[in-house]
């Protein structure tokens, strides 16, 4: 039986965060968690030479650094 490497368990996390990311009600924490886990599952690809889990997660990261810059550019509604 093969065990898992910390490489693996790095990977796995960065899975799990990008789970838990899509349970947020709040568009602003979603953004950030996903990036987090994406940007993690990104460079899991990267070291294991998984180019498609790479490219994916890479993009992923910069739709979430677009749409966070998106979200803090908007007016704050006044009461």
């Amino acid at each position: 039986m093969e065990s898992i490497t910390l490489i693996d368990w790095y990977g796995y996390l960065g899975s799990l965060i990008i789970a838990v990311s899509l349970t947020m009600s709040d568009i602003k924490r979603l953004r950030w968690i996903n990036m987090l886990g994406a940007g993690m599952f990104a460079s899991y690809g990267f070291i294991i030479s998984a180019w498609p889990v790479f490219a994916l997660n890479g993009f992923i990261v910069l739709i979430n650094i677009y749409h966070i810059y998106v979200l803090y550019r908007r007016p704050v509604p006044q009461s």
